[in-house]
């Protein structure tokens, strides 16, 4: 690969299309869920995935947030 090339961004990287929430924005679509809870829940390990801008701020994927949605559903006991 000559020095000038790029490469094409990966799958993970590059989604076209999809949407990044800030936080206000996630909390609003969670229902009003508090931002005090949704950082507990990111001390636990169970909030949605986010992306850490280089100021600091937090971004959620709209695809990482369907997919954390569709992993907290219950089944009928």
């Amino acid at each position: 690969m000559r020095a000038m090339e790029l490469e094409a961004p990966s799958a993970s990287f590059a989604s076209l299309g999809d949407e990044l929430l800030t936080v206000a924005q996630l909390l609003d679509e969670l229902g009003g869920v508090s931002r005090r809870t949704f950082f507990r829940w990111r001390e636990l390990g169970r909030a949605p995935r986010c992306l850490k801008l280089p100021n600091g701020q937090l971004r959620v994927r709209r695809s990482d947030l369907a997919s954390w949605l569709g992993s907290c559903t219950e089944g009928a006991p």
